[in-house]
């Protein structure tokens, strides 16, 4: 059964897309997912991206992460499908429901309202989610906060010196965080512009992650640390985040469809 897909990217954090809104396609299971997203035996990317129909929405669409797990949200994969689509449009994730619109500066994306409660993000137990009392190393005293997936965020000095490598998968697994969880290391240049590396729960160290530049900037804004407009720097590129008066997150940066294939499913199963 030969499949057809579409390779993309925001800011190098790349997605393989199979659109199954017309087309059915076998069950996806983690081991599929794990070989098409194989570097050098399959296609190659950090997400598998499906779509499918959805009676209150544009469409839907389903993330795993590379090593096959199914995740709540991804915004570089939101602005992705929304250059797909083209137009404005609603996208129902297992986060909630997101919109995008075609802007001059690439897409923007409505990422919905930050939630900061212990148990939304979630953690084992209750604890002040604005500076957690705990620290691995030389991290300490981060942030939590949940934008349609869970996120913790560290400010530090130098984010470049930070042993994420190491850290990254430490922290993402530590019995604090029973979904585990997304690591952020930010340094806050000024009060408009922030520079950001990420660890990625299930596929670890990434060139861009827009649910993290949200994140960050909700975190530093929150404790004070910028305005309610900031760009966020990483490795792949920079990404806009503002905070409205009405508690809503918009992302906006580029998206790129890098080519378009096939493949026998058959590889994969």
């Amino acid at each position: 059964m030969r499949i057809a897909f579409t390779k993309m990217h925001g800011l190098g954090n790349d997605f393989v897309v199979l659109d199954t809104r017309e087309t059915a396609m076998p069950v996806i299971s983690a081991d599929s997912v794990r070989a098409l997203a194989d570097r050098t035996r399959g296609i190659g990317c950090d997400q598998l991206i499906v779509l499918e129909n959805d009676p209150k929405a544009t469409v839907r669409m389903r993330i795993y992460n590379s090593d096959g797990g199914e995740v709540e949200a991804c915004g570089n994969a939101a602005r992705a499908i929304g250059l797909l689509l083209k137009e404005k449009a609603t996208i129902a994730t297992a986060g909630g429901l997101i919109a995008t619109v075609p802007d001059a500066d690439g897409i923007a994306v409505d990422m919905g309202e930050p939630r900061f409660d212990w148990d939304a993000i979630p953690l084992a137990y209750p604890m002040d989610t604005a500076a957690l009392p705990v620290g691995w190393d030389m991290l300490e005293q981060p942030s939590a906060v949940n934008v349609g997936n869970p996120h913790i965020i560290f400010f530090v000095d130098d984010p470049d010196a930070v042993p994420l490598d190491r850290l990254g998968s430490q922290i993402e697994t530590d019995p604090l965080f029973p979904d585990r969880i997304n690591v952020n290391v930010a340094r806050v240049a000024d009060r408009q512009t922030l520079h950001l590396r990420v660890w990625e729960r299930g596929v670890g160290l990434t060139r861009a992650c827009g649910t993290g530049a949200c994140a960050t900037a909700i975190a530093a804004m929150r404790r004070g640390l910028t305005e309610r407009d900031v760009t966020v720097h990483l490795p792949g590129g920079a990404l806009s985040i503002g905070w409205g008066e009405d508690n809503r997150i918009t992302m906006t940066g580029p998206a790129t469809e890098a080519f378009r294939g096939t493949f026998d499913w058959g590889d994969y199963a």
